[in-house]
């Protein structure tokens, strides 16, 4: 199951600094990921993905976000480094649930 949205990054309440900065899922896609999720779920209810932006790809969970009822990705620094992101821009994004 693969999805490619579009999503603007934004940095967690609870801390200040960009090293928490996600984007948050489609409705749709996290309706998908939680009725076919792959295998048991892990920790804080998470599933394991595979992701890319621009020409950048890597291996993460998205995570249940109570609030808003969709997953959220953690979009580490590395990744906006080399794909020139900050919080605020928006990110063509895929995420492919493993």
């Amino acid at each position: 199951m693969r999805f490619t949205f579009d999503a603007e990054l934004w940095i967690w309440d609870a801390r200040r600094s960009d090293s928490w900065t996600f984007v948050t899922l489609p409705a749709d896609a996290s309706d998908e990921i939680r009725d076919r999720g792959a295998g048991p779920r892990r920790g804080f209810g998470s599933q394991r993905v595979r992701v890319t932006i621009g020409a950048t790809s890597w291996q993460t969970s998205v995570f249940p976000d109570s609030t808003s009822g969709c997953y959220v990705l953690p979009v580490k620094r590395a990744v906006r480094t080399a794909e020139s992101l900050l919080p605020g821009d928006t990110a063509t994004v895929g995420v492919e649930l493993l």
